[in-house]
């Protein structure tokens, strides 16, 4: 077992609510595509114009007909009208959608960059799954903000204000006795678009459940069948996929109490037009043809009125999802309270690598995520794994205080040291910190005699080759995973890395070579081989330090070996600190550190710490396979 960090399956639960968004944090999504919202406001302005001479074109023909009188270019006008009103109409909903995918396209992109610099303790405390469902499922509610209502919102207030002056001009005691019906349907709608926000938020939450839960189970299939667990891990997949349908009906409740208020709208109103219509009609207070040309303005003046229900649902439902998405765009990324960093100054005379009485603890959240995930699995039945029992160690750990208390050693430069311990002893968060993926509570981290907070981040980690326990394999081929830190390496090069770290058999099995694809997380390769093509990796890049945690635990003898070759070639000159579980990775260290609970207890090399410390002693006895 490791004492490094490791992410939780269950952490940090979703409010119902989530979230809460407003629209002013809305707008910059939209307005990033000003220019089109422009054309698309003055095709509304014209479509809006078309659509208006319509009813008074109309009604002029009824009234000719009634008088018999001739036609003339009325009904050619009528018909031209009608055809650039739906060409307008049709390339602005063109453009709406073009827009509208755009806005999810840029909100992607955005959340994006925010997740893969946040920093590394955000990822401990939240899941993946739904941080994934945040990019993709609730970045496509913004979609409907555009193309249901809103961005043509010019368009549809002319046209609701030029309906309503010209019943006003028509007949003001119709367009009085409609009013009420009107006002009525309005203030409903917006006293149901906050229950709407509320419902999409608490959807898209589960929605996000459901994602992590999937993507756990997926992760961990095999490991979940050797354990006769498929069934169980079925029905808590499905208790999320339940929840997440759940929210959707309360969605659906909320929307089909909003959808159908246009209708009704529209049919109260009309049978009251008709109904007092009819009368004065009758009573000669009005024309027939005025009656009809009221009753398609009736039509023109609830059209903008649905488009503007619409508009509220959906923008109701986009503040739900947008709440989520503005919840980690608001998350500061990892080096958003760092100096400005100073130009490299390497000391003369210092070591390659310092702890000065350094201390440091996980960050709360992650730990609450990490006791929590291993009660609920606990709770559920649930097979744990190892990396589940420790999360839980690690979380207790850290919750009763530092993980490394006072931490003060040297690397030299070119010198190879190894770091021993326990598990939970603080090896691993060691590199961690080295790396910067966290920084310590107190004291001083150096590189080349330069705290190494005065550095950016790029430049620091340029000068490091880390090889984490258990280093993923990323889905593509060999020489995709080599390239993620040398993306200018020839194939030639790395080639000759892996054949140095013995995976030439790889490269042989097939005719693609360094082309041979890995499978999802490396399921095509052996443990063995995931790790040596991790190493394979970091030798490539040929940095001034590497960093090996436990890089040889999933190796045979021979292997091991080979790998140790590897290293000793390519180490000549460089700087190594390895975390090892074997006797003969350490022994042939020029220093070995031990490390116990959060502090340093001895260092020396082998002969001198098994005379000298009792735990090494201990731990060398067992070949160090703890």
């Amino acid at each position: 077992m490791s004492d490094s960090p490791r992410r939780s399956p269950f952490a940090r639960p979703a409010r119902d609510d989530g979230p809460r968004a407003t629209v002013r944090q809305l707008l910059p999504f939209v307005f990033e595509h000003k220019r089109v919202l422009v054309w698309v406001s003055i095709l509304s302005v014209i479509a809006a114009l078309t659509t208006l001479i319509q009813p008074l074109l109309i009604g002029e023909v009824i009234a000719r007909v009634q008088d018999s009188e001739p036609l003339g270019l009325l009904i050619v006008a009528l018909i031209a009208f009608v055809i650039v009103s739906s060409a307008v109409s049709a390339y602005q909903h063109y453009l709406l959608q073009r827009t509208g995918t755009a806005v999810v396209l840029s909100s992607r992109r955005r959340l994006i960059a925010r997740l893969l610099h946040l920093p590394i303790g955000e990822f401990d405390a939240r899941r993946t799954g739904d941080l994934v469902s945040r990019v993709g499922t609730d970045t496509t509610m913004l979609y409907a903000v555009l193309t249901q209502g809103l961005a043509d919102s010019v368009g549809s207030i002319l046209l609701f204000a030029g309906a309503l002056i010209a019943m006003l001009v028509i007949d003001p005691i119709l367009l009085l006795s409609i009013v009420g019906v009107l006002a009525l349907s309005v203030l409903a709608v917006v006293s149901l678009s906050g229950r709407m926000r509320r419902a999409t938020a608490a959807q898209q939450a589960r929605v996000g459940e459901l994602t992590s839960g999937v993507e756990r189970a997926i992760g961990a299939v095999r490991t979940i069948r050797a354990a006769g667990a498929s069934d169980r891990e079925e029905r808590a997949v499905a208790a999320k996929a339940t929840e997440a349908f759940e929210a959707g009906v309360e969605v659906a409740r909320a929307s089909a109490l909003v959808v159908p208020i246009a209708g009704i709208a529209l049919q109260a109103s009309m049978l009251v037009v008709l109904g007092v219509g009819g009368m004065r009609v009758a009573s000669g207070a009005v024309s027939v043809s005025s009656l009809v040309t009221f009753v398609m303005f009736l039509f023109l003046l609830v059209m903008p009125l649905a488009s503007a229900f619409g508009a509220i649902t959906s923008v109701g439902q986009a503040l739900g999802a947008l709440g989520r998405i503005q919840e980690i765009l608001d998350l500061p990324d990892e080096t958003a309270a760092d100096p400005e960093p100073r130009p490299a100054a390497p000391v003369e005379g210092a070591p390659a690598l310092a702890f000065r009485d350094v201390r440091f603890r996980y960050p709360e959240a992650a730990v609450a995520a990490r006791e929590r995930a291993a009660k609920e699995a606990l709770e559920a039945h649930l097979p744990l794994d190892e990396s589940a029992v420790d999360e839980a160690e690690a979380g207790a750990e850290a919750a009763h205080g530092d993980v490394l208390r006072g931490v003060t050693f040297e690397v030299p430069r070119g010198a190879r040291v190894a770091l021993v311990g326990p598990s939970g002893a603080g090896k691993s968060t060691i590199l961690a910190l080295i790396e910067r993926f966290y920084d310590p509570i107190s004291g001083r981290i150096e590189l080349d005699g330069q705290d190494v907070r005065e550095l950016s981040r790029t430049e620091l980690r340029s000068r490091f080759g880390y090889v984490e326990q258990d280093a993923p394999t990323l889905a593509g081929t060999l020489a995709d995973n080599l390239r993620l830190a040398s993306p200018d390496a020839s194939d030639a090069d790395c080639e000759r890395v892996l054949r140095a770290v013995n995976l030439g058999s790889v490269i042989d099995r097939g005719p693609l070579g360094i082309d041979t694809p890995v499978g999802e997380d490396g399921v095509m390769l052996s443990g063995g081989e995931r790790q040596r093509l991790a190493i394979a990796r970091a030798l490539l890049a040929a940095p001034p330090v590497l960093l090996l945690d436990e890089s040889t635990s999933s190796l045979d003898g021979l292997n091991e070996q080979l790998m140790r070759d590897a290293i000793d070639a390519v180490a000549e000159g460089r700087t190594l600190l390895v975390i090892a579980h074997r006797l003969s990775t350490v022994v042939d260290s020029d220093r070995i550190i031990v490390l116990d609970h959060g502090r340093v207890i001895g260092q020396g090399t082998h002969s001198e710490l098994v005379a000298s410390v009792q735990l090494y002693r201990d731990l060398a006895r067992h070949q160090l396979l703890v």
